[in-house]
């Protein structure tokens, strides 16, 4: 009788054990918004040259979003009277940091980032935290070339003579003794920005407490990577060797980040807006979708044409914005290069690039 006592309390013990792990793990998956789905944080570094920076200025961001005509375009980034400032969406870019809102951009201006982090904030159950690692005229072929990419002696050669030559009428035209450059200065040049952005990743993920304290104790994880490039490399020839080095890009960084198929989006030079493109920026721009659509990457890497969602209200201005100033700065807010400054132009590649993104993230 003891025996079955004893027998009967353990199988109550371990059934009531079951029944509560069962809780558990149920209570777990439905409180998404707690710490026991939150243990990670999802990284997604966002790279290039002065687009990437951001060139939409606020003040044409705040003016649409209150126009009758484009305020319902950004509708869904406004709280009440004021931009959305996100709980659970963190940005990095250099020396500013916080809860992404309006304003990560160039100086009072903003670019792609604050769609895309809206739209992976929702994707995800975890925070997410954005790394801009960007610089304005850096190219691909020099700056952001990455170590498996050496640059070869010829090149470096002609680099070095031209630049010595360069300092040597400098110093004539305006009386100066500036030192020429050596020829490991000049090697040190080549993947320069590469290395600035791998050391701001590496940086700001072990500052990651002191940086965002509610992020505090989290795992990380890198999770995405954009790309965001090109006009530097349509110059000097650079743009025959653009597939190549986009590719070598590509690897380094899964290399670095130890991520064999991390997801990679890239966002196609479309400065060439409506009309068909030519020349170096063809070029540029055939290489960039096909690295995306080759064997190789086709299941890891995305091409956003950005040339299909422009602001055709400020591509019709652009011509003769001097003459009609007042009407331009409610359109747009910068050059041809910088994608008009269109807040609306900057926000769609931002929506596209996380809408390609999170087909890459579900597959992965």
């Amino acid at each position: 009788m003891m025996m079955l006592q004893r027998h009967l309390s353990r199988t109550r013990l371990l059934l009531g054990s079951l029944a509560l792990l069962v809780f558990l793990t149920s209570h777990c998956n439905l409180l998404t918004n707690q710490a026991c789905a939150q243990d990670t944080v999802q990284v997604y570094i966002l790279a290039g040259q002065s687009n990437m920076e951001g060139k939409a200025k606020n003040s044409l961001f705040d003016h649409q979003a209150s126009a009758p005509e484009t305020k319902e375009f950004f509708a869904h980034l406004r709280d009440g009277e004021k931009w959305l400032e996100m709980d659970d969406v963190f940005i990095n870019y250099l020396n500013r940091n916080g809860h992404l809102t309006l304003g990560y951009g160039s100086r009072d201006r903003t670019g792609i980032e604050y769609e895309f982090g809206y739209r992976m904030g929702k994707q995800h159950k975890d925070p997410v935290l954005l790394i801009k690692t960007c610089w304005g005229g850096h190219s691909l072929y020099k700056k952001f070339r990455s170590p498996s990419n050496p640059v070869p002696d010829s090149v470096l050669k002609q680099d070095l003579e031209q630049q010595v030559k360069n300092v040597q009428r400098n110093n004539e035209k305006k009386d100066r003794n500036d030192p020429a450059p050596t020829a490991d200065e000049v090697r040190q040049q080549y993947g320069d920005s590469y290395r600035m952005m791998v050391d701001e990743v590496t940086n700001t993920l072990k500052e990651l407490d002191t940086r965002f304290p509610e992020l505090a104790g989290k795992k990380t994880n890198i999770a995405g990577f954009v790309w965001f490039q090109g006009w530097n490399d349509q110059y000097n020839g650079a743009e025959t060797e653009y597939d190549h080095n986009l590719r070598m890009l590509v690897d380094d960084i899964r290399k670095e980040w130890k991520k064999p198929k991390l997801p990679v989006v890239i966002a196609v030079m479309g400065q060439n807006m409506s009309q068909e493109a030519k020349g170096a920026m063809k070029v540029i721009q055939d290489a960039q979708i096909g690295v995306a659509e080759s064997d190789e990457y086709k299941d890891s890497v995305r091409a956003v044409r950005t040339a299909v969602l422009v602001d055709k209200a400020a591509e019709e201005l652009y011509p003769n914005w001097r003459q009609n100033f007042e009407k331009w700065e409610k359109t747009g807010s910068d050059f041809a290069y910088h994608y008009m400054g269109s807040a609306i132009w900057m926000t769609r590649i931002g929506g596209h690039c996380a809408d390609a993104m999170i087909e890459l993230v579900g597959k992965d």
